[in-house]
């Protein structure tokens, strides 16, 4: 369910723009997906030119990326806080304060980094903008849990589809070794209840609204102009 809309100019935009508020000393998490990865590019290049940065990684993927770029990484499990991290998003109500993330299946980790920053920021491209949610919202599966958490799906009033992996046959597989279902909940009216009811389904790890957890959203455009908001 990745979403890759919206032009490279204006994912390099905002990701820059976002890396361009990490000082010395700053553990920094790392988002996960393309426009993410620009702002993971631009610190290691601020990196090689002396910022001296650690960074926390959400996925394999953006460890790899780092690790490529020569930014200092820390593990996730040993660290209870962080001073930024910066995100992509595959939906933003900027109204609401409310994300669908999750289209790298990695929004488990996504959210424990993003609940331990100080600031979180999150970069779009103005494709990913909406008066409300309504991209279908991905939930991280126990694998024995997988009848049950759809069934309280269906129950919740979406249309839950395991995520089939790309290139293999069979579903995708986390980093943390669950299941993915992405649920169409049609349009959202009241994220936050949701969000609170898809936590309480025993056998979710997690899922991918994130309600209310933005401090600031930086939106690129075409002409590579950022726009910043404070939700």
């Amino acid at each position: 369910m990745k979403n890759t809309a919206g032009t490279e100019a204006a994912k390099r935009a905002a990701g820059e723009a976002a890396a361009a508020e990490a000082t010395d000393g700053d553990v920094v998490g790392l988002g996960t997906g393309s426009t993410a990865a620009h702002a993971i590019r631009d610190l290691g290049e601020r990196v090689a030119e002396g910022l001296d940065i650690e960074g926390v990684a959400t996925s394999y993927q953006s460890r790899a990326l780092a690790r490529e770029v020569g930014i200092p990484l820390l593990s996730l499990s040993d660290v209870a806080r962080v001073d930024l991290a910066i995100d992509g998003a595959d939906q933003v109500a900027l109204d609401e304060n409310a994300l669908v993330k999750g289209g790298g299946a990695a929004h488990a980790r996504e959210k424990v980094v993003a609940s331990a920053a100080d600031e979180f920021l999150v970069v779009a491209d103005d494709s990913k903008l909406a008066d409300r949610l309504e991209h279908p919202v991905p939930v991280e599966v126990l694998p024995d849990a997988l009848a049950r958490v759809e069934r309280a799906v269906r129950d919740a009033g979406g249309d839950p589809t395991l995520r089939d992996a790309e290139r293999k046959d069979g579903p995708v597989i986390t980093d943390n070794g669950n299941l993915v279902l992405d649920c169409d909940f049609g349009t959202v009216s009241e994220p936050a209840s949701l969000a609170r009811e898809l936590s309480g389904v025993a056998g979710v790890v997690e899922h991918g609204l994130f309600v209310g957890m933005a401090d600031a959203v930086f939106v690129g455009d075409d002409d590579g102009d950022v726009r910043r908001t404070e939700p």
